[in-house]
C-alpha cells in the first residue's frame, strides 16, 4: 500500500474516531464536568483508532493521536466554558499547543513511508505478550498513551476553561519554555533526517543537538509538557501538586521505557554508540565530555 493510500486511511480513521468523540460530546449524556465529558470522548476516539488499528494490523494507526488530542481537547474545553480563563493566557496556551501540534503531526508525514511499516516497538510487545496479545496491543499501546497524554493535556484546561490568576511573570516563562521545547524539536529532528540520510553503515548520531544529548527531541517533549503545567500553576497556584503529574508521566515514560529501547535498539545495531553514550548526555543538553586517549 502506498503512502497516498495510506495517508487516505488514517485520515479517514480519525475523522470517525473524532466524530464519534464529537457526537459524545453534543448529544450524550452530560456528567457536569468538563474534564470528564472530555475524557470519555477521549476513549471514545480511542476505541475507534483502535479498530482501525486491528482492521489493519498496524498498531501505528494510533502515532499520529499524540499531536492531534490535545488541541482537540483545548478547543473542546474552550467553547464548552465560553472562555472562562484569561483571555491572553488562552491565547498564549492555544498558540503554543498548536504550533507544538502542527510540527510534530508534519514530523509524522514526513517520516510516514505508509502502512506497510509499523513501527518496530509494537509488534515487540505483542510476540512478548503470547495469548495476550489483544489486550496488550489495546491498554499498553492504545489506551494508557492516551490516558497519559489526557493528564498532560489536563492544565490546559486548568488555563483555559476556569477561573484562574491574572496574567503575570510564570506564563511568560511558560511561553518562553513551550515555544522554545518546539524549535529544539525542529531542529532535532531535521538534523536526525539528514544524517540518515547521508550517514554511514554502523554510523552512530553524535552531531548539533545530538552531540549534546543523545535524546534532544525527547528533551523537547518533556519540556513542552511542563510548559503546560506552568500555563496551568500560573492560573491555579494552589494546584502544582497534580498539574505536574502529567510532566511526570511522560517524563517516566521516556526514562523507564522509551529511552531504554532505543538505546538498546542502537547498541544491538550500532556497537559504535558505546562511545556516544560515554561521552553524551542522555537527555539534559550539555557539552560532550572529551574522547578518552586511546
Amino acid at each position: 500500500m502506498g503512502k497516498a493510500e495510506s495517508m487516505t486511511r488514517v485520515t479517514v480513521a480519525y475523522l470517525l474516531a473524532f466524530g464519534a468523540a464529537t457526537a459524545w460530546l453534543t448529544w450524550g449524556p452530560d456528567t457536569g464536568r468538563l474534564w470528564l465529558d472530555a475524557l470519555v470522548a477521549d476513549v471514545i476516539a480511542t476505541v475507534v483508532v483502535f479498530a482501525a488499528s486491528r482492521w489493519h494490523h498496524n498498531s501505528s494507526f494510533y502515532d499520529p493521536y499524540w499531536s492531534v488530542l490535545p488541541p482537540y481537547l483545548a478547543v473542546y474545553w474552550l467553547i464548552a466554558s465560553d472562555g472562562a480563563g484569561d483571555d491572553v493566557r488562552t491565547l498564549l496556551v492555544l498558540g503554543v499547543v498548536f504550533l507544538w501540534a502542527v510540527r510534530l503531526t508534519a514530523n509524522w508525514v514526513t517520516g510516514f513511508p505508509g502502512l506497510h511499516h509499523e513501527d518496530w516497538r509494537y509488534p515487540m510487545l505483542r510476540d512478548r505478550a503470547g495469548r495476550l496479545e489483544l489486550p496488550v496491543d489495546f491498554f499498553a499501546i492504545h489506551l494508557i498513551p492516551t490516558f497519559q497524554t489526557f493528564l498532560g493535556t489536563v492544565p490546559v484546561y486548568v488555563a483555559v476553561a476556569r477561573p484562574g490568576r491574572d496574567l503575570g511573570w510564570l506564563d511568560g516563562v511558560a511561553l518562553v519554555v513551550g515555544v522554545g521545547a518546539v524549535a529544539l524539536e525542529l531542529v532535532a529532528d531535521g538534523q536526525m533526517r539528514r544524517f540518515v540520510r547521508d550517514r554511514r553503515p554502523g554510523e552512530a548520531m553524535d552531531r548539533g543537538l545530538w552531540g549534546w544529548s543523545r535524546h534532544p527531541n525527547y528533551f523537547g517533549e518533556i519540556s513542552f509538557w511542563f510548559a503546560l503545567a506552568l500555563f496551568g500553576i500560573a492560573a491555579s497556584p494552589g494546584d502544582w501538586w497534580w498539574l505536574l503529574a502529567g510532566t511526570a508521566a511522560m517524563l517516566a515514560m521516556f526514562l523507564g521505557a522509551s529511552i531504554p529501547m532505543m538505546e538498546a535498539r542502537s547498541l544491538e545495531r550500532r556497537p559504535s554508540y558505546q562511545d556516544v553514550i560515554d561521552r553524551v548526555p542522555m537527555l539534559v543538553p550539555r557539552p560532550p565530555r572529551r574522547r578518552a586517549r586511546s
